[in-house]
């Protein structure tokens, strides 16, 4: 019997099965479908076949990391969330989706990525406190530099910089487009009736961390909230598609326990965690001083003033059926 399609995906929070769009998408697009994907759960990027999240890995060992290719995929192996949908339905689906790749998403990037307070104490305190050592010094920033090309193509501006006059741009195509979608649901369970779609795991994906996430400055969020029947649509994908997730919580405060068919036992865990963080931080310094960033001298200095604690190194690593 051939292996299971895996998904590596970001970890959860703020009663949500991931923290990540792109990773919510394809979990709500595989249970709509009925999927069985093998999910793994991580926050080491490094420990995906592609290097970043989230990562596809088919059963005959194919990488995809593109949320649309990973749905095409799905579609392939017979799992269509849209088989009954019309052609006009289809039509309207993908007409929606490229709305919010273009009003929506550029005001995602800024509310986590680019707006300061929101990125310093919500988005680069989250990947800081679940990345493990030393990854968490440097990727955030790194994901940060990221994000800000990706919106700077998105909008078509080399030179754009963050602002007011930006944001208020940003956010009101995003106030247009929520409203719209607003408008497409009306009374209806899901946008194209009783059954969900493709349609419902793009708008979900997006909607649900602003919806559920603690945000120092909430104006979409306060926008969204106003529009009570996109909230109540995310609030019940998350109660039958996502039961263990869909509940109020912030951050954990303490480290899950690990499940019995994740490892044998405790110990085993730290091995395999020290083990991730030696060889992690083998390339980190590998990396430093092939490009000149540090001296031997001040990377040795470093360590020995500030050694690794063991109790918090690594990810959490959950699986389980999507």
């Amino acid at each position: 019997m051939a292996a299971p399609d895996e998904l590596f995906c970001w970890e959860g929070d703020w009663g949500l099965p991931s923290v990540s769009t792109d990773c919510l998408v394809v979990l709500a697009y595989a249970q709509f479908a009925g999927a069985p994907l093998k999910v793994r759960k991580i926050c080491n990027p490094w420990r995906s076949p592609s290097g970043s999240l989230p990562a596809f890995r088919t059963s005959q060992k194919e990488t995809l990391s593109r949320t649309s290719d990973i749905i095409i995929h799905l579609r392939k192996q017979k799992f269509n969330a849209d088989y009954d949908l019309s052609a006009k339905e289809g039509a309207d689906s993908l007409a929606f989706i490229s709305l919010m790749d273009e009003k929506l998403k550029p005001a995602l990037i800024y509310t986590f990525w680019i707006e300061p307070k929101n990125y310093v104490d919500v988005t680069r305190r989250w990947f800081a406190e679940h990345m493990p050592f030393p990854l968490n010094f440097f990727l955030p920033g790194r994901m940060q530099s990221q994000q800000l090309e990706k919106l700077r193509l998105l909008q078509g501006d080399e030179r754009l910089e963050a602002g007011e006059e930006l944001e208020k741009e940003l956010y009101r195509d995003a106030t247009e487009c929520l409203n719209l979608l607003s408008q497409r649901l009306g009374s209806q369970k899901f946008f194209f009736g009783d059954s969900p779609s493709s349609l419902d795991a793009y708008v979900f994906g997006h909607l649900a961390p602003i919806l559920r996430c603690k945000l120092p400055n909430g104006k979409l969020q306060q926008h969204l909230k106003s529009l009570d029947n996109l909230a109540n649509f995310c609030s019940n994908i998350l109660l039958l598609y996502f039961p263990r997730d869909g509940r109020d919580g912030c951050s954990q405060k303490s480290p899950p326990q690990p499940d019995a068919g994740d490892f044998d036992n405790v110990p085993s865990k730290r091995r395999k965690q020290l083990l991730s963080a030696v060889v992690a931080l083998g390339a980190m310094l590998g990396y430093a001083l092939l490009t000149g960033i540090v001296s031997i001298q001040h990377v040795q200095q470093e360590a020995l003033e500030e050694p690794p604690d063991l109790e918090d190194m690594g990810s959490h690593e959950e699986e389980g059926d999507g």
